[in-house]
């Protein structure tokens, strides 16, 4: 299920990437990565135009393998157990693509719209993909924030169950009413206990998702590349762009640690914790999470 859309696309890194611009075109671009199985609309349009705002070209992408960006139809992921069982002994999965390649669309696309520098901001998986590419692409990056997002040390502490469960299950069927109900189950299951979404917004922005949208099989490679990327803390320590870290305190998906660790294990970053915040972008902290971001962004370069 597919619907029809008028954002512009691109072929970058060699695969066909839809993204939207808003803001002034002349502006210091700023690129917005976002996380598992998620479209570029997951990112609040309220938040997207407040970083515009402040004065940022604004560039939300769809990734590989979602919205309306190119599918890898056909190509198949291990399974969970055997990728994690092979993690576990020291070997590396064979995957259909990995986070690195990820963090080369997100470069591919700068490159194509003849962007030499930018901010990046990464959201979840987003930010695991960003922190590739400050590590990969450094000369493209002018500052780096991660937000709700981990360093894939084992030994920090998991998702809670329910949020884990919810999220990698199916919907039982793809009527598009169950379809809505799933996306708002989770939503509410990792969203912020401090700021619970409106329902009827809620229901609004997945309904739009899905009519925009619906690829089942893309998440299960999007979570291939994230168990086979294992431990990034050696990488992350030869990071030398400026980097903020951004995480919600009751965050039942990827917990405060993870913040914590990314925020440890990268040079001279620095970290903002928000009480009540969970695994989403509410809009009762756009205010508050756009002016950290800003704020990071011009001092990097001041």
């Amino acid at each position: 299920m597919q619907g029809e859309s008028q954002v512009p696309k691109v072929t970058a890194n060699g695969i066909e990437i839809h993204y939207e611009e808003h803001g002034d075109p002349a502006a210091p671009p700023m690129l917005l990565i976002m996380g598992f199985g998620a479209q570029l609309t997951l990112w609040p349009d309220e938040l997207v135009e407040e970083l515009a705002g402040h004065g940022f070209r604004v560039i939300r992408y769809d990734n590989r393998d979602i919205g309306l960006s190119h599918k890898f139809d056909g190509v198949k992921a291990p399974g969970i157990v055997k990728m994690t069982l092979l993690s576990k002994i020291g070997m590396k999965p064979k995957v259909p693509y990995t986070l690195a390649d990820m963090a080369d669309d997100g470069a591919g696309l700068l490159d194509t719209l003849g962007i030499e520098k930018a901010h990046i901001v990464g959201a979840s998986m987003g930010g695991m993909i960003a922190q590739h590419f400050a590590a990969r692409h450094a000369d493209k990056c002018l500052s780096l924030t991660s937000i709700f997002s981990t360093t894939g040390n084992p030994k920090l502490p998991p998702a809670k169950p329910e949020a884990m469960k919810v999220l990698i299950t199916r919907p039982a069927s793809t009527d598009e009413d169950v379809l809505v109900d799933h996306g708002v189950k989770l939503a509410r299951t990792i969203g912020s206990p401090g700021f619970p979404a409106d329902e009827e917004r809620l229901r609004e922005r997945t309904r739009m998702s899905v009519r925009r949208s619906f690829y089942p099989e893309g998440p299960t490679r999007h979570l291939s590349a994230i168990v086979a990327d294992g431990d990034r803390r050696a990488m992350l320590k030869g990071v030398s762009v400026p980097t903020l870290v951004l995480h919600g305190e009751d965050d039942p998906l990827v917990p405060v640690e993870g913040g914590r660790d990314t925020a440890a294990s990268i040079p001279g970053a620095k970290i903002k914790t928000i009480p009540g915040w969970g695994h989403d972008l509410p809009l009762e902290l756009v205010d508050e999470v756009a002016d950290a971001i800003a704020e990071h962004a011009k001092a990097s370069v001041a």
